[in-house]
């Protein structure tokens, strides 16, 4: 298979030029803190590499994950490159394809017998034999653990799928875990947050795409790149914390000069994640630069560890 054939050829074809592809590279080498020297291996190796297959499964969760996986407009480089991949399964997707969705995971399962990347969003509940989740008539926690079986890794996207997320909370009844909790054996790579971040997946498949493995993880299997370093010591008002200048009340004086969140709940000093650079909404912004205090999404078990939300 040549580029033009393969993941390169895809991107090609969404209309990046070779310069955006280039800048593409270049983006995603320093998402995941890679030296700049890096970006011409990042580069040679998408261009060489093929469409990697991409099933994704979808279980107890409210769909934010997928929301950002497909957001539309202007979609960002990483976007492009999570659209250019060969996504043969996902149910939010394949509406009128086929009446059996079961059939067409085995399709696909079955078209790629060498290996594929498993992702999955939502949380799986074990309760009951699983069935406070069924797709297909099956349990979810069946189908993750044998499309896990067959993968080259499987990427846990979001907050549900990762630990159980919101379903899992306090006073659930549906017993919900994380991918990690369910699968036995193969790789697990943790990406949580409320939603998941696009440009840490695409940086988490370019590097396996790059490097034929994924990135390195902490104890919690979450890549070091994303989530290696506190939020709060890369808040752009970290210096208003240092200087003792908190915000008191929301639309005070001191949230309209951009002081610090810390007295208003906000969950920085204390949560793992790369937010303030990496940010979302086409990099343009996240919680704490819009106003708001960061809730801890990313930190495990964030509904009952992190407490309310607004109270410090």
């Amino acid at each position: 298979m040549t580029g033009e054939e393969g993941l390169y050829g895809a991107l090609l074809a969404r209309g990046l030029s070779r310069r955006s592809f280039l800048k593409l590279c270049s983006a995603l080498t320093g998402v995941l803190v890679l030296p700049a020297a890096y970006a011409p291996r990042v580069a040679a190796a998408v261009e060489a590499a093929p469409r990697l297959p991409l099933v994704w499964l979808r279980g107890q969760d409210c769909g934010g994950d997928t929301a950002a996986f497909l957001r539309s407009g202007k979609p960002t480089a990483a976007e492009l490159l999570i659209d250019s991949l060969s996504v043969e399964y996902h149910e939010s997707l394949m509406a009128g394809e086929q009446a059996d969705p079961s059939a067409s995971l085995r399709e696909a399962m079955a078209r790629h017998p060498h290996g594929y990347i498993a992702v999955v969003e939502g949380a799986i509940p074990a309760a009951q034999g699983g069935t406070f989740c069924l797709v297909g008539g099956r349990p979810f926690v069946d189908i993750v653990r044998e499309v896990a079986a067959g993968a080259l890794g499987t990427i846990a996207v979001g907050g549900c799928a990762t630990d159980g997320g919101a379903p899992a909370a306090s006073g659930g009844v549906t017993s919900a875990a994380g991918v990690e909790s369910i699968v036995i054996g193969g790789t697990v790579v943790n990406l949580p947050g409320c939603p998941v971040n696009v440009e840490n997946l695409a940086a988490t498949i370019v590097h396996f795409v790059a490097f034929k493995e994924f990135p390195a993880t902490d104890s919690r299997r979450r890549p070091l790149f994303a989530y290696g370093g506190l939020v709060h010591n890369q808040c752009e008002r970290r210096a208003h914390f240092e200087f003792g200048e908190f915000s008191t009340a929301w639309g005070d004086e001191a949230a309209q000069k951009g002081w610090c969140l810390y007295k208003m709940g906000c969950k920085g000093p204390e949560t793992y994640a790369n937010c303030p650079t990496v940010r979302y909404g086409e990099g343009r912004s996240w919680p704490v630069k819009a106003g708001h205090g960061c809730i801890g999404c990313h930190s495990p078990h964030f509904w009952d560890a992190m407490g309310d939300a607004y109270l410090r």
